[in-house]
């Protein structure tokens, strides 16, 4: 599998002395919290570690990791917890990533398969991010960006009074429908000519030259067309964008309701909330492609590294995918708490994210 991008800012010598005594207790109070989210104390770790050390040396050795920034006490009396930076720390240094089984790798496959040949690209993401939800007992993610891919044909159907289906067709077959509210008193022969003119001029365009020929033609659009078919043009092309405030990106969410499980404290519930609404309002989602740009493989981002989602303290493993000329056009990934499992998600992402590219060829 593709190696998970290192963080360097916590690769410094204060890390890297800690000796294998030191590296062990760290490791195991990091795992008692990625399996259990309790604090783990001394007492505890004295019995499941394989050397004999006493209770009394191994809370020594934990003042030394809190000194450090890797561990905390959530309250007094209570075991210890990871940091965030002491995440980091085991994520980029300590953890062993594994790859796929070819059973799990069969298993993706026919996951993200399940519509069949015929899918559209937006079920082939769903079924994604249905899959990456499941194995993860996270929220699968997938962000899908409006490709740049050229136009090849669009047509307006009134459905009723007042509303239309908007139909747009990209060269490479794909199609897509979107309903769109009409201004008052849009007859048909004015839908024709908005379809028209937008034909006659989009065709062979992506979306940000069709929108840049549109503009200079702007005189001449309105010499052509009257003031309800220019309307038209405008809903069509932004209608291709996704939607009609213009955003360029497509969220799609599963597994919501896996965040809530085992969920009791109000400081989580505050956190899933602020979660929850930042995943409704969709701003700023592109910068997930952003993020995944900045390298070619998977991105894990823990706490308030991660901008976007930084008010509810959740972890995002991120992964880009791309099209047949190899042009990043999605994002997809497991958003979560902080415990979530790495080692077993971070190779899930990465092969999902190959084999949607694969798929995109």
């Amino acid at each position: 599998m593709t190696k998970p991008i290192v963080d360097p800012t916590l690769q410094s010598p204060a890390f890297q002395s800690l000796d294998i005594r030191s590296r062990d207790i760290f490791r195991r109070i990091v795992d008692s919290y990625l399996r259990d989210g309790e604090p783990v104390g001394s007492r505890s770790l004295s019995r499941i570690l394989p050397s004999s050390l006493s209770p009394a040396t191994i809370r020594n050795v934990m003042s030394d990791l809190e000194h450090l920034g890797l561990i905390y006490a959530p309250h007094v009396s209570a075991g210890r917890l990871p940091t965030q930076a002491g995440l980091r720390f085991f994520v980029d240094a300590l953890l062993e990533f594994g790859d796929l089984t070819d059973e799990e790798r069969r298993s993706i496959e026919t996951q993200v398969k399940a519509g069949g040949n015929g899918m559209s690209l937006e079920h082939m993401l769903t079924e994604a991010s249905q899959m990456l939800s499941g194995v993860s007992r996270g929220a699968g993610l997938v962000l899908t960006a409006k490709n740049e891919a050229a136009l090849k044909h669009i047509e307006f159907i009134q459905l009723e009074p007042g509303r239309a289906l908007a139909v747009l067709v990209s060269q490479g077959g794909d199609v897509e429908n979107r309903v769109i509210d009409l201004p008052a008193g849009t007859t048909l022969s004015q839908l024709h000519e908005a379809s028209n003119f937008l034909n006659a001029h989009i065709r062979g365009r992506t979306l940000a030259e069709a929108r840049g020929e549109i503009a200079r033609l702007k005189e001449e659009t309105r010499a052509a067309l009257d003031t309800l078919s220019q309307d038209l043009v405008e809903k069509g092309l932004a209608v291709w964008a996704g939607t009609e405030s213009g955003l360029p990106a497509r969220l799609i969410v599963r597994g919501r309701a896996n965040l809530l499980e085992n969920v009791t404290a109000q400081a989580d519930i505050e956190l899933l909330k602020h979660l929850f609404e930042d995943l409704e309002t969709k701003d700023g989602l592109i910068q997930l492609l952003d993020l995944a740009e900045e390298g070619s493989g998977v991105r894990i981002f823990i706490g308030s590294e991660n901008k976007l989602f930084s008010l509810s303290g959740s972890s995002l493993v991120v992964a880009p995918y791309r099209d047949k000329d190899a042009r990043i056009v999605g994002a997809l990934g497991v958003i979560g708490p902080t415990r979530l499992n790495y080692a077993r998600i971070v190779p899930m992402v990465d092969y999902t994210a190959q084999l949607i590219s694969r798929m995109l060829r």
